[in-house]
């Protein structure tokens, strides 16, 4: 067609090289593609963060006995 569309990406200010406007343009189409899968697959925003997991904070109950202070800040597996 002969008709003129505006551009999806416009520089302002520099002057990129083809290997940086390439780059550019990678990193902008995944990053909508990412946008558009999950906006399709309703997810309803990003999964939150397992640090903040209650089950991360939940521990075992601390054992009474010989060694039991020493063991409570060992690491669990």
């Amino acid at each position: 067609m002969s008709e003129e569309s505006e551009p999806l990406i416009r520089v302002v200010q520099g002057d990129p090289t083809a290997e940086e406007l390439a780059a550019l343009t990678a990193v902008v189409s995944a990053k909508a593609a990412e946008a558009s899968s999950a906006a399709s697959a309703g997810s309803g925003g990003p999964r939150p963060s397992t640090w903040s997991a209650y089950w991360r904070t939940a521990r075992a109950p601390m054992r009474a006995g010989p060694g039991g202070w020493r063991a409570s800040a060992l690491p669990r597996s």
